[in-house]
């Protein structure tokens, strides 16, 4: 496929091959962008975001509704294109579509909501007969960069938000993913979208993304991705707004009073959807000592239950790792694990990029498969003796985007709450959830800024203040 810059879709300065994770087959091609190419989008996206701007929010609300009917018409496509570059089994796939549907038609929405408020300066002293208003502005030109774990839907929660704010968007999407998101942006056209107001620049982020990221024409970032890439764009970015969705190793604390049956059925369901590479994925799993046996034992045959193989096959529950070297690496992990004082419950096996779903028993917090973030198919047990050490395990950690608990204790459940270090707290269910809706980002090293058409909204937009000084 070709990217699209400057409205037409062009070859680039040579090609990159997108591979099919379960078999190493090539799906398709795509350009590598050059430093040429990308200054033409970023010059082209000035343009769109003034056309954008003039635009009422209706007519974009208008716009994102058609895009919306156009993804539910093309589900089976965008879903097996997400299979066959990702790796994601395809019923996850078609949730992803129906999710990224419904995340375009949520800033649709957002897109008629764009209003001011009155500020009350007649409650500051000596301000005598004014009125006070505020605007909300459109930052201008957004660079959206996304991940190939959910390449539709994190695109549609950055580039829905963004036109429905009036920006245009320039898309850099994740260089082993990035055909699902041009079949998006080919849909945005078809839908009537200005060409001015989307471009895709495929290619290596070492090699475009620190021209992207700098450029003072661009003067919004929103990225989703690693810790250590989020910090190397905040360090060019200069003076812009940026939104930081960064990683986790997200705990799950199980007291004594849990339903174990809930607690256990949680813990698969978001412990290994999308084989573990998910940033809210459900990975240091802390039980206490009283019912640590009895969790264990009920989590390794719903584990080594989960059926493993081709992701277009719809009995499969857990395809392939984006990469092989990726599988690789959380082997390597599970095995120190094992190797040093951890028991291996099940799994751990590999078959190229696929990995068995695993249970690491006994883990140690200074160990990688809990110190550090996982993002494969295993989870790590860990026993603890009191509440109180629980929270400190959990808190011991760099990140903080995502926890939970299993208790029927009101009084605990609200001491986790708020003294737990975590920007998404679940209450008796896995930490792996996520309503498009709602605000969604991390504390401490986790990033910064929130996801949601809504947040994304106010993070893509400025406030003027608006005094009028009356007679």
């Amino acid at each position: 496929m070709e990217m699209l810059i400057a409205g037409d879709w062009t070859a680039g300065g040579g090609s990159i091959p997108v591979i099919n994770p379960f078999d190493g087959r090539e799906v398709d091609t795509v350009p590598r962008a050059t430093a040429e190419d990308v200054d033409r989008a970023i010059s082209f996206a000035v343009q769109g975001a003034e056309r954008v701007r003039s635009m009422s929010g209706y007519e974009r609300y208008q716009l994102l509704m058609r895009a919306a009917t156009l993804m539910e018409e093309r589900l089976e496509d965008l879903a097996r294109t997400i299979t066959l570059e990702e790796g994601k089994i395809i019923a996850e796939a078609r949730f992803e579509v129906d999710r990224a549907k419904e995340t375009i038609i949520c800033s649709a929405e957002e897109a008629k909501r764009l209003g001011s408020e009155v500020v009350p300066l007649d409650g500051a002293p000596g301000t005598g007969n004014r009125f006070g208003f505020t605007l909300r502005v459109p930052c201008g030109v957004v660079l959206a960069v996304t991940p190939f774990n959910f390449p539709l839907n994190l695109v549609c929660h950055k580039i829905g938000p963004a036109f429905a704010a009036g920006n245009s968007a320039i898309l850099k999407p994740a260089t082993d993913t990035p055909l699902v998101a041009l079949k998006f942006a080919k849909l945005l056209l078809d839908a009537g979208l200005p060409p001015e107001a989307i471009q895709v620049v495929t290619g290596s982020g070492g090699e475009i993304g620190r021209q992207l990221c700098s450029d003072p024409r661009i003067r919004k970032i929103s990225f989703t991705g690693s810790r250590d890439v989020g910090e190397r764009i905040c360090a060019v970015a200069g003076l812009k707004k940026v939104t930081m969705e960064l990683g986790s190793n997200s705990p799950v604390i199980v007291l004594p009073d849990a339903d174990l049956d809930k607690a256990a059925a949680a813990i698969v369901a978001t412990g290994y959807a999308n084989a573990g590479q998910v940033c809210i994925s459900a990975q240091r799993v802390l039980a206490h000592e009283r019912v640590y046996g009895d969790l264990v034992d009920s989590l390794g045959p719903r584990v080594s239950g989960l059926r493993t193989g081709n992701p277009l096959d719809e009995g499969v529950s857990v395809g392939p790792m984006v990469r092989e070297s990726d599988a690789v690496r959380v082997q390597e992990w599970i095995r120190e694990a094992a190797s040093n004082g951890g028991r291996l419950v099940t799994g751990g096996g590999r078959d190229g990029a696929v990995v068995e779903p695993a249970i690491v028993a006994d883990v140690r917090a200074d160990m990688r498969i809990s110190c550090d973030e996982l993002f494969g198919p295993a989870v790590g047990l860990t026993p603890f003796e009191s509440v109180d050490d629980a929270i400190a395990s959990a808190n011991d950690t760099n990140y903080g985007l995502s926890a939970a608990i299993f208790t029927e204790s009101l009084d605990n459940a609200m001491r986790f709450a708020r003294e737990v270090e975590s920007g998404n707290i679940h209450i008796n269910w896995g930490t792996q959830w996520r309503a498009d809706l709602m605000p969604y980002g991390g504390l401490k090293e986790s990033g910064f800024g929130k996801e949601g058409p809504r947040y994304a909204i106010e993070e893509m937009t400025e406030t003027k203040m608006v005094v009028m000084h009356l007679p």
